[in-house]
C-alpha cells in the first residue's frame, strides 16, 4: 500500500512540491469567470505545467477521458451560495472508489472551522480520509479557519491557521490547504506543526496584481511551504499558462517572485 500511495502523491507533488489548480468552484456558484468553458481552462491548466487540477467528480470524468491526463483530483465536499446559514456547510457528494473509476489520482474535501456545522464537516471528512486510505489514494484537506465561532487563542499569531493545518493532518491528509498568514514569521508555524506538504490558498479574485501573489508566494516558500492551490487567480487571468509557469518558476525552481514575473510578459 505504502508504495502506491507514495507513487500517486509523487505524482502530484514532485520532490514534494506543488502548483495545484482548483477549478471546483463553478459547483458552489456560477456563472464563475474563466470557468463558462472549462474544457479551455482545464487544457490551459495542463499546457502550463499545473502539477494537479481539482475538481468535481462529473467534471474529472469528463476531462479524463477528453484529455487523457492522469492527475486530477476529485473534490467530495460540496455546497452552494443558496444554501442561506448552511451555505459553508460541505457535504459528501461522492467516495475514494467512485472517483478512482472517473479518472482522478487523489481526492479532497473542505472543512470550515468555526461553523456551526463545524462537527459534521470534521464527521464527514473522518469518512473521507478514511476510505482515501483504504484505496491508497492522497487526500488533500481544505482547511479553513474562517466561521463565525472561531476562537483562536490570544497567542496564536496564524489566527487559527496553524490549528487548521494541524487539524487536517490528524485527521488523516497527506497535503494541506491553508490561507496565507501575512508573514513569513507567521507561516513558518504553520508549516512546522505538520508533517505534510502546505499549499497557500488564493483567496478571491480580483484585481490585485499577480505580481503581488507571486511575493505571497516567494514568501511561503522560503516560510516552508510546499506551493500553491490557487484558483481565481490562475483560470481568471487572460493567460493563464503564463501565471502557471511564474508559479512553477517559484515553487519548483526556487525562482524569486521577480525573476518568475518575467513569464508573465
Amino acid at each position: 500500500m505504502a508504495d502506491v500511495l507514495a507513487g500517486r502523491i509523487e505524482a502530484i507533488l514532485p520532490g514534494g512540491r506543488g502548483v495545484w489548480i482548483p477549478m471546483d468552484h463553478g459547483a458552489s456558484g456560477f456563472p464563475e469567470p474563466g470557468l463558462e468553458d472549462t474544457d479551455s481552462a482545464v487544457d490551459f491548466a495542463i499546457e502550463g505545467g499545473a502539477d494537479a487540477i481539482v475538481l468535481h467528480k462529473g467534471a474529472v470524468s469528463h476531462h479524463s477521458k477528453r484529455t487523457g491526463w492522469g492527475r486530477f483530483v476529485c473534490h467530495l465536499s460540496a455546497s452552494t451560495v443558496h444554501g442561506g446559514n448552511r451555505s459553508q456547510d460541505k457535504v459528501l457528494v461522492g467516495n475514494a472508489s467512485e472517483s478512482i473509476s472517473r479518472g482522478a489520482i487523489g481526492v479532497s474535501a473542505q472543512v470550515n472551522i468555526g461553523e456551526d456545522s463545524e462537527s459534521n464537516m470534521i464527521e464527514r471528512f473522518g469518512e473521507i480520509s478514511s476510505d482515501a486510505f483504504k484505496h491508497e489514494l492522497p487526500i488533500l484537506g481544505m482547511f479553513y479557519p474562517r466561521g463565525p465561532n472561531l476562537s483562536p487563542d490570544p497567542s496564536d499569531p496564524t489566527k487559527g491557521v496553524a490549528h487548521a493545518a494541524r487539524l487536517a493532518w490528524e485527521l488523516g491528509c497527506n497535503v494541506v490547504k491553508v490561507p496565507w498568514t501575512g508573514s513569513v514569521e507567521t507561516f513558518r508555524i504553520v508549516t512546522s506543526c505538520v508533517p505534510i506538504p502546505v499549499l497557500i490558498s488564493g483567496g478571491p479574485g480580483g484585481d490585485a496584481r499577480f505580481s503581488d501573489t507571486l511575493e505571497v508566494v516567494e514568501k511561503s516558500i522560503i516560510a516552508g511551504g510546499s506551493g500553491v492551490c490557487l484558483g481565481r487567480k490562475v483560470f481568471g487571468a487572460d493567460d493563464p499558462v503564463s501565471h502557471i509557469r511564474a508559479l512553477r518558476a517559484i515553487v519548483h525552481d526556487e525562482a524569486s517572485a521577480s525573476e518568475a514575473a518575467r513569464h508573465l510578459g
